[in-house]
């Protein structure tokens, strides 16, 4: 029988797989850095992109508040101005009032009635007088209940007192002030045109 010496095979076989597997650790590590280094420059430069835009976001957006708050001054400006311009109108329409007032209420007036102080109040006028007699009161009453301008006349006090050494009465009267149908649309009106 032959006998074969196969140990420096075997040697020979395990040289071969160290030296394969050696070179597929090798090549496996080149490999695994290969693509760390691909996958860490793809997601550094996506990192980098997310971050210039979310710089360019960030701009945008201050400037997009600094609009805001100027269309929000603006808004403010017109609507200030709106105020002005109503009440500009309002005191156009009402120009004539007082002479109005004063006119019908110089009519009304019966003799023996004198008035010492006269106080507006929006559509309330309040004024006090002197009156030679009760009468003359009650009378001046039914004169501005009927008046275009005025109605509701109301008797707030009335008092005793003497007026140039005789005896008077001191009264203190209110009255409203009837605004024509078409002021009072007038009125109206600019207030629905305004939005906020």
């Amino acid at each position: 029988m032959i006998r074969i010496n196969l140990l420096p095979h075997r040697e020979q076989a395990r040289k071969e797989r160290r030296q394969q597997f050696i070179s597929m650790a090798v090549l496996t590590a080149i490999v695994g850095a290969l693509i760390w280094f691909v996958g860490s420059t793809l997601i550094g430069s996506q990192i980098d992109d997310q971050n210039s835009s979310n710089d360019f976001l960030k701009r945008e957006i201050s400037s997009l508040d600094k609009e805001i708050a100027e269309i929000s001054s603006l808004k403010e400006q017109t609507q200030s101005l709106l105020a002005r311009k109503q009440v500009i109108e309002s005191l156009q329409s009402n120009r004539t009032e007082t002479v109005t007032v004063f006119n019908e209420l110089v009519k009304q007036m019966p003799e023996g009635v004198f008035i010492k102080l006269l106080k507006q109040t929006g559509n309330q006028i309040t004024f006090t007088g002197i009156s030679q007699s009760n009468a003359r009161v009650s009378q001046l009453m039914r004169n501005l209940d009927a008046s275009p301008i005025f109605e509701k006349p109301m008797l707030q006090e009335i008092k005793a007192t003497t007026f140039k050494g005789r005896v008077a009465g001191e009264f203190v009267l209110a009255v409203s002030i009837e605004k024509p149908a078409q002021d009072a649309d007038k009125a109206e009106q600019p207030n629905k045109g305004v939005t906020p």
